[in-house]
């Protein structure tokens, strides 16, 4: 019987599996976890769990084929080492850019181990992967020499304590792509607007922080209520900023601007007016009363007419960068949380694709420089060109919406611009 601690926090969200478990038995610890996380059935938390840590059909055949055939030696990095041990602080994406010259294709790696390492997500410090080059092909194994050997883990009967440890390895960096996963948001511009709103703040100020005690009210009178089934908690957003596509300047949607999050006290209502006096053929004064919330997050300072937005619910997500299976032309439309319109490494911008065009987590795409234009001067017609358009790098999308989605610059040789073009990574 395993006990985990009491109190269980968002960290462990991620899933690391227990250091006391053998690594086939990885599956069914994310199971019970989601189960405890998301208060679902084991049977609804296999649901979930399939949608979220599984790779898609299409990955699967390729994992499949690349698991019997290997992969090309000329598709391994040039210094592709013989051995590597995994590390803390080691992602799949640079595991993945370690043996393999496109790290996208990151499915072609998991399926060199795929007798060994049954999900992609779940590989640990402390194992060390062979890279066998044997027959002109490349194959990666857990197992040195592909030796038919497997590790017996024993369990004692009696009862342990453990947390859930940051054990095994994320896709990429999770501290560069956390904040956006809640933060942003793509809404119509009409329903930030029916969001109920803060109408005031305790003592006339101006400004609400956190800790701060603040008073809000909808449209209806009846969105802010602490009935059974009703949200407590909120986050709060000002303006919606349109996002235009760069080549027809036709607006995508609109993008909320974050600032805090703030818990339901008391819900808003309406009461007799106290101490009213009724005099004959009069009815009952009454007033409005708005909700009560305290601020228990502040990115930056909160005022009357910011919008409550209910928490999402908690999402269980792994990312596996690969290539879209479709081509794909996409443009850059804005970078988050800031009005430059230049782009650096590690940074997150917004794209014009969607879920509408096929977008999905986890998708890398190529970024492409406009080449310049310019009149050519060494000859006698001073004609107009245009120089050819490069490669600067690489970004993977982690939160697509219907029309928009959220990415991670990888890699960036260059600046990267807001206009410039993307495309699948495996086209030159």
């Amino acid at each position: 019987m395993l006990l985990m601690n009491k109190t269980l926090t968002s960290q462990a969200l991620s899933l690391r599996p227990l250091r006391h478990f053998s690594h086939e038995s990885g599956v069914a610890r994310t199971l019970l976890v989601t189960a405890l996380f998301t208060a679902l059935p084991i049977s609804a938390a296999i649901a979930a769990t399939a949608n979220q840590l599984t790779v898609s059909p299409s990955q699967q055949r390729t994992a499949s084929q690349v698991s019997n055939d290997g992969v090309a030696l000329s598709e391994l990095a040039s210094n592709a080492p013989d051995s590597y041990s995994v590390k803390r602080g080691d992602t799949l994406w640079a595991i993945s850019k370690l043996f393999l010259k496109s790290p996208w294709r990151w499915p072609e790696l998991w399926g060199m181990n795929m007798a060994d390492i049954k999900n992609p997500h779940l590989i640990y410090p402390g194992q060390t992967l062979y890279l066998d080059k044997s027959n002109g092909r490349a194959r990666l194994s857990s197992r040195r020499g592909g030796a038919e050997s497997l590790e017996t883990v024993k369990f004692s009967p009696r009862t342990r304590s453990s947390n859930l440890p940051d054990a095994s390895i994320p896709t990429l960096q999770n501290n560069l792509i956390e904040p956006f996963l809640t933060e942003p948001i793509i809404v119509e511009e009409a329903t930030l607007q029916a969001a109920p709103r803060f109408v005031s703040a305790q003592e006339g100020r101006v400004f609400i922080s956190e800790g701060d005690r603040a008073y809000a009210r909808s449209a209806d009178g009846l969105q802010l209520s602490t009935a059974d089934g009703k949200p407590l908690d909120f986050r709060v957003f000002r303006n919606a900023t349109a996002l235009k596509d760069p080549g027809t300047g036709e607006i995508l949607g609109y993008e909320a601007q974050f600032v805090g999050r703030a818990k339901l006290i008391r819900g808003e209502s309406i009461s007799a007016v106290r101490g009213a006096e009724i005099k004959a053929g009069e009815t009952l004064a009454t007033e409005i009363i708005p909700a009560t919330l305290d601020i228990v997050r502040s990115k930056e300072e909160m005022r009357t007419g910011d919008r409550l937005l209910p928490e999402p619910p908690l999402e269980l997500l792994t990312y596996t960068p690969r290539a879209p299976a479709n081509a794909v032309e996409a443009r850059i439309v804005s970078v988050y949380g800031s009005a430059v319109a230049n782009v650096a490494q590690n940074q997150v911008v917004v794209i014009n694709r969607g879920t509408k065009d096929g977008m999905e987590r986890g998708h890398v795409l190529a970024i492409q420089t406009n080449g310049e234009r310019l009149v050519d001067k060494t000859g006698a017609s001073f004609e107009n060109i245009k120089l050819p358009d490069e490669r600067n790098g690489l970004l993977m999308v982690f939160r697509p919406f219907e029309r928009v989605s959220y990415a991670l610059v990888l890699t960036a040789t260059q600046t990267v611009r807001v206009g410039d073009w993307l495309v699948n990574p495996a086209k030159q």
